[in-house]
């Protein structure tokens, strides 16, 4: 139990669901703006190419977590708000492996075969280039999930979700530090259970890529 006589593994696993929640909302939130971004940028080149790539210089200079800070400052406190925040500061580095993908594909023998035979740039991002950059699409959205636990159980652990006593694994180990030398078990557990998911992901994504 923890220093109030709670259950610590019924918390945990209520909070896991929080945590991975937050974490997959704010997964989706970077990985579909970031990958239209990037894939356009890549595909079309010229001035859009050049404005999307200032942006995501820009936004790459700002730590994740601050940028991430600086979104709570604006929008509130709240599990939504976070996953929101959390997705945001990531969109830069979904654009910027997406756009890299997409550039490597642009320049294969087989686009500038469809654009001898006519085919327009938009049917070219649609059918040639989209899905041959859909495999370093997914594996990073899984690398920006394991981002996302991180952050998000973070921003909880300093006290941003704004609902107090509804446990997720960043708020039970804020909460475990009140009493850590007497119940280190209290922030030992959600900790461990981060270590574990973000591995379990980080691992997932190489086995992907060797097979």
């Amino acid at each position: 139990t923890d220093y109030l006589g709670r259950d610590v593994f019924s918390r945990v696993l209520y909070g896991g669901q929080r945590t991975l929640a937050m974490a997959g909302l704010a997964t989706l939130v970077a990985v579909l703006p970031g990958s239209v971004v990037g894939l356009l940028a890549g595909s079309l080149g010229g001035w859009f190419d050049r404005g999307a790539l200032v942006a995501i210089n820009v936004m790459l200079a700002i730590p994740p977590l601050v940028l991430a800070l600086v979104v709570l400052t604006l929008v509130g406190q709240g599990s939504i708000r976070i996953a929101l925040a959390v997705g945001l500061a990531q969109i830069a580095a979904v654009a910027q492996v997406t756009r890299a993908a997409a550039l490597s594909v642009r320049a294969m023998p087989y686009i500038e075969g469809a654009q001898a035979l006519g085919a327009g740039r938009m049917w070219i991002v649609l059918w040639h280039v989209l899905p041959n950059t859909l495999p370093v699409m997914t594996a990073y959205g899984s690398v920006t999930l394991s981002y996302c636990v991180i952050n998000s159980a973070a921003l909880s652990f300093l006290g941003l979700t704004g609902e107090l006593g509804v446990p997720d694994w960043g708020v039970i180990l804020a909460e475990g530090r009140l009493d850590f030398q007497r119940a280190p078990w209290i922030s030992i557990v959600p900790g461990m259970l981060i270590a574990v998911m973000v591995m379990a992901v980080m691992v997932h994504v190489g086995t992907s890529r060797s097979d």
